[in-house]
């Protein structure tokens, strides 16, 4: 028996809404950071549209592997054998992020009502731009599943540093690529770890060919069998074992998917199934969270947040009036 009144917004507002929804699991992607002008890898501007191998301090076979897949620059082995392509691409990201360049969304402000509400059992974010710690939602509820930009630590001892000294080290000793720092060096050195002494610091991103982190999966075995409503949010859903959060969920929970495209089908999402409350709302994310926002009377809430949103996301707000 379905869980809403209807399979569109004012049908998951309400649930959302009532008492019936206690335990709301959110697994947010790129999308929900694209209004703060973090554009994701994929979109013009991201790391897969701007990489430009040549430019990267690296040896030509590392440098074709980049130019054939952009994603070898955060792969774990080539990081190992070179830490420079990572820190090079990641510089402006790193030093960004210690200056709070960019502003939590409507989206993170909307995980924080739903935190003070105390619906929100879990955020798994697959971000590593740390926007979700800029707003006042516990942080114990939020399990950054591929690490954060925002700390840093030796990646083969794990020890780790404090971010303001190892950003000193990055303007200090890594080379921009993009020619818009003219106190940086002309050529990128080695950021050692203080404990180990090998050229393997960085911030605690989690690099493909990496495991997660434990508290992924702890979290996922405990909190996601008690979901009454799973928020799918700006992922493509590709990412494995990210993608768990969405594939795995009871079968007793409202599905809501926000996002461009009807994504997670071959995980088993049907929207046209009578068995299974699967929700697709189409749009922005921002543009999704404010209209689910006044349909439940929370608007309000969320115009609290105004001076400090980005100017994408105060857009979307103005859009419910």
């Amino acid at each position: 028996m379905s869980r809403l009144a209807s399979k569109d917004l004012s049908g998951v507002a309400s649930f959302l809404a009532s008492d019936a929804c206690k335990n709301v699991v959110v697994l947010s992607g790129a999308g929900v950071s694209c209004a703060a002008g973090i554009p994701d890898f994929r979109s013009p501007g991201g790391m897969y549209d701007s990489l430009r191998p040549e430019l990267l301090t690296a040896t030509a076979q590392q440098r074709a592997l980049m130019a054939q897949d952009p994603v070898y620059v955060v792969v774990k082995d080539m990081f190992l054998a070179n830490q420079f392509p990572y820190h090079e691409v990641r510089r402006p990201f790193i030093l960004g992020t210690q200056e709070q360049k960019w502003k939590a969304t409507l989206f993170h402000r909307f995980m924080e009502v739903l935190d003070k509400k105390g619906k929100l059992l879990r955020h798994f974010t697959q971000n590593i731009d740390g926007l979700d710690f800029q707003t006042g939602i516990d942080p114990k509820r939020v399990v950054a599943c591929h690490g954060s930009v925002g700390r840093a630590a030796c990646e083969v001892c794990e020890a780790p540093v404090d971010f303001d000294d190892y950003c000193a080290r990055v303007r200090a000793n890594i080379k921009d690529i993009y020619g818009v720092d003219p106190a940086a060096p002309k050529a990128s050195k080695n950021l050692h770890c203080d404990r180990c002494g090998k050229p393997t610091l960085k911030p605690t991103t989690v690099l493909f060919g990496a495991s997660l982190p434990s508290a992924f999966f702890e979290a996922l075995e405990r909190d996601l069998p008690q979901a009454d409503l799973v928020l799918v949010a700006g992922t493509s859903l590709v990412v494995s074992p990210a993608n768990m959060v969405a594939a795995t969920a009871p079968r007793s929970a409202v599905r809501v998917v926000a996002d461009r495209e009807p994504v997670g089908r071959e995980l088993g999402i049907d929207y046209g199934s009578s068995s299974r409350d699967d929700v697709f709302l189409r749009g922005d994310v921002d543009d999704v969270i404010a209209g689910l926002a006044a349909e439940m009377g929370l608007a309000g809430d969320l115009r609290k947040f105004e001076r400090h949103l980005p100017e994408a996301s105060v857009a979307s707000l103005s859009k419910v009036g």
